[in-house]
């Protein structure tokens, strides 16, 4: 696959996600990749940062104009941190470690490539679990960032060269009971607020009579 198929399908993906997800600006969107996953070659085995940054400009082509927050997430030898813009690990309250992502060592191609591209990364341990969707490409595992409850997203895009593209959204939980009438349009939005014109159901749970 060459480097501009990468890069065009990293960024129909994320068009995608963002669509079915309907997030806003300010959302905060996590990557988790593997560039060798993407070659056809078993994950950390062949990290290629030119297969990193075409993902990356990709995947920003859609984030930056909607105003979307990208982290990007290191490999399992920096325990999955992600790297982040500084002015995001602020608005996010996310606490800042000491580590600089590298290729071949600790970290990962995505990761180093986001690092050396962002304005002012940083490296946060975690994100709290306050992502509202996600892509991971080549099973890297990114389902803890994301704020539950965590719903799978089906695209068009299934794979990007030859990685599985797995994507995911957050939908608030739901509460109540029997009683309780639910915003439909929040079951299918990562948003923060529903529409002066949501649409509303109920849903009835049997009750259930347990004998003496």
């Amino acid at each position: 696959m060459e480097l501009n198929e990468v890069r065009a399908a990293a960024a129909a993906a994320t068009k995608e996600v963002l669509d079915a997800a309907r997030l806003s600006a300010g959302s905060l969107f996590v990557v988790g990749c593997s560039s060798s996953e993407v070659l056809g070659e078993k994950i950390g085995t062949h990290t290629n940062t030119d297969v990193a940054g075409a993902l990356y400009e990709g995947i920003r082509e859609v984030l930056d104009p909607a105003g979307i927050r990208l982290a990007a997430q290191c490999c399992e030898h920096l325990n999955r941190a992600l790297v982040v813009e500084a002015e995001t690990a602020k608005a996010y309250g996310l606490e800042q470690v000491n580590a600089v992502p590298q290729p071949n060592h600790a970290g990962g191609a995505f990761a180093t490539v986001a690092y050396e591209r962002m304005e002012q990364p940083v490296v946060v341990e975690d994100l709290k679990a306050q992502a509202d969707a996600g892509m991971d490409i080549g099973g890297t595992l990114i389902g803890m960032h994301i704020r539950p409850v965590v719903v799978p997203l089906r695209i068009s895009v299934d794979h990007i060269g030859a990685a599985v593209l797995l994507c995911a959204r957050r939908r608030p939980k739901y509460v109540g009971g029997a009683r309780a009438v639910y915003d439909e349009d929040l079951m299918k939005t990562a948003s923060k607020k529903s529409g002066r014109h949501a649409r509303f159901f109920v849903v009835q749970i049997p009750v259930l009579t347990i004998p003496p």
